[in-house]
């Protein structure tokens, strides 16, 4: 969405996002009035969502990866609520990261699905009671913070470093979901994920507003493996540039590159593009773990069998923030459970 977005919503605001500001007054209105009244569904076990201000590539998931490795550690059994961004399923169903495609049910939940049960369905209620059924008993919910219908426990918001909150207003002038005081209302935690100071200034206001705040970075698996080769490197996510640069970082020489929209489903000319273009200057092709989760039932067998992928991982600044974050979570359960 971030790359399909106009480029002026993360830049500072000009004629365009002024312009744009009584549709945007509008749209602010009508998504914090949903906020503050919507009915949501409660069920007995602790719900974390993990969401964001804006639009776009945020580092979500591997953010809501790290937190199920640690309610896991701590001997839960965590399930993923998704909405299945891009998938086709009408109904509530549990992701087989083996058997299912991105077509169906959306790239982000096959990458969740390698690390717990994930529902994907436009009624997160409707998924949170499939998850009951599996035997979850810790939900975090990937993104839905601004609409979801079920109680959330724990809102931890994840805000990128390099973009922040884009020009600061709301959809259809800037990337913003909603106004930002009415959904500092209702988050508990802030997570500046990556590097620069774009998100300083919202990482203030969520310190005055009595908000924890935390940080943290994403961390390419293997890294020494890619290190002295050079690299075509594409991408259909959100801000793709953090792809390049984190590739860069593992030493690799990022020689060519490409980009498609957000969650961009690949056709076979287009597939077979690169690769020739790759073979024509010698390079080796390389793409993001959720554009392979992609491309998975839908490439030709001899492209993904010579295709790259960087795996990364959500490295928190301080060891026991996720540990934090499961543990406050449970502890408002209990709260709510108890009232």
């Amino acid at each position: 969405m971030a790359s399909e977005a106009p480029p002026f919503w993360w830049e500072r605001p000009d004629w365009r996002a002024y312009a744009l500001l009584p549709v945007s007054a509008l749209y602010g209105f009508v998504a914090n009035r949903r906020m503050v009244r919507a009915r949501r569904e409660c069920f007995d076990l602790p719900v974390l969502c993990v969401g964001n201000f804006t639009v776009g590539g945020s580092g979500k998931t591997p953010v809501a990866i790290a937190l199920a490795r640690q309610a896991r550690s701590m001997g839960l059994s965590p399930g993923f609520l998704s909405r299945g961004h891009g998938g086709s399923f009408g109904q509530p169903h549990i992701v087989d990261a083996h058997h299912d495609s991105a077509k169906h049910v959306g790239d982000e939940p096959l990458l969740l699905a390698e690390h717990a049960p994930v529902a994907v369905t436009p009624s997160r209620a409707a998924g949170a009671k499939l998850l009951l059924e599996q035997g979850c008993d810790f939900l975090i919910m990937d993104d839905g913070f601004q609409s979801a219908h079920i109680h959330i426990d724990y809102a931890l918001m994840v805000v990128d470093a390099r973009y922040g909150l884009g020009n600061g207003h709301v959809i259809p002038g800037g990337p913003m979901r909603a106004p930002l005081v009415g959904q500092l209302r209702y988050a508990d935690g802030v997570l500046k994920m990556g590097e620069g100071a774009a998100a300083d200034d919202i990482v203030r206001k969520a310190s005055r507003a009595g908000k924890a705040v935390f940080e943290a970075a994403v961390r390419p698996r293997d890294a020494e493996s890619f290190a002295g080769r050079r690299f075509f490197a594409f991408a259909g996510i959100g801000h793709p540039e953090k792809f390049f640069d984190t590739l860069r970082r593992t030493g690799a020489a990022v020689e060519k590159t490409r980009t498609f929209g957000d969650h961009h489903v690949y056709a076979e000319d287009e597939l077979n593009d690169l690769a020739a273009a790759a073979r024509a200057e010698n390079l080796e092709l390389i793409t993001t773990a959720k554009d392979a989760a992609r491309l998975r039932h839908n490439a030709p067998a001899n492209l993904l069998a010579g295709l790259d992928v960087l795996e990364v991982d959500a490295v928190f600044e301080l060891a026991h923030a996720p540990a934090r974050i499961v543990d406050e979570t449970i502890e408002a359960w209990r709260r709510r459970r108890s009232a």
